[in-house]
């Protein structure tokens, strides 16, 4: 058994400022014994506009963010999921929308980019998102052997499509760690109804680390960061503001939900 974070933040245009808090939280859900810890996406930048991400990008391997997610790995003894940070890609004015992850050495050991973009029209609001135009998508699902489980990664919108979950757990995932920045409106509306039913669908655990409250660019993100069982049970939430969800992945209770409710082994439709 072992206790994992989601770290919610409501990050600003200060990546300096943002790394401090990150590591503020960080060093609170290692005091309380975990050893797996999230962080949300965007959350070394919610920059004032779209291109700032592009302005403060890394090459992969080096640079402020990176060096700051293995630093904090290792001093804290924790493995971390560094949420998203903007990595060069093939087309200079664009970035990778990167989830890393570190060991508990400060190793870099995972990575996944953000697949599905969020090019929408809020309903009901005067929010339009293009991350398209800042953003080259990722093309490959990842699962990550780790001693928590095999971890498979997901971004914020990708929650929306269940195939590429499906895809996960085809290949054995046990732990779906999921970092965003839900809106405030489309949080309200499917947030918890989305991740409950990644995991109850895939019979997993699912890690939600999620931006949380007023930022300085004007934007409103919806918080409720949470950790959910392979039943549906929502273990811990974090509603609103910089705080933190905390709970255990419990190998024993995921054996016997899957041994006593095998969905996965009667599927009938199989993706790619």
């Amino acid at each position: 058994m072992y206790k994992c974070a989601a770290i919610q933040m409501a990050s600003s245009p200060s990546v300096s400022a943002n790394l401090i808090r990150a590591e503020n939280l960080i060093a609170e859900v290692a005091k309380e014994g975990a050893k797996l810890v999230a962080l949300p996406e965007n959350f070394a930048l919610m920059g004032d506009n779209e291109m700032d991400k592009v302005r403060v990008k890394e090459v992969y391997g080096t640079g402020q963010i990176q060096d700051f997610l293995a630093a904090v790995a290792k001093k804290y003894a924790v493995w971390v999921i560094g949420g998203t940070i903007p990595i060069a890609g093939d087309n200079a004015n664009k970035v990778r929308a990167a989830c890393l992850m570190f060991n508990d050495q400060g190793e870099q050991v995972g990575r996944y980019d953000k697949m599905h973009l969020f090019d929408v029209n809020v309903p009901g609001t005067n929010e339009v998102y293009s991350e398209s135009n800042t953003i080259e998508p990722g093309a490959e699902t990842e699962i990550f052997a780790t001693p928590f489980g095999r971890i498979g990664l997901a971004v914020c919108y990708d929650l929306r499509f269940p195939e590429f979950f499906r895809k996960m757990s085809k290949q054995g995932v046990d732990i779906l760690v999921i970092p965003s920045a839900f809106t405030l409106e489309t949080g309200a509306a499917h947030w918890e109804l989305l991740l409950r039913a990644r995991a109850i669908e895939n019979l997993c655990y699912v890690i939600a680390p999620n931006q949380g409250g007023f930022h300085l660019n004007g934007r409103k993100t919806f918080g409720h960061s949470m950790i959910i069982d392979p039943w549906g049970v929502v273990l811990d939430c974090y509603k609103t503001g910089s705080g933190f969800a905390c709970a255990d992945i419990d190998h024993d209770r995921l054996a016997k939900v899957r041994n006593a409710f095998p969905v996965l082994n009667h599927r009938r439709f199989y993706c790619d």
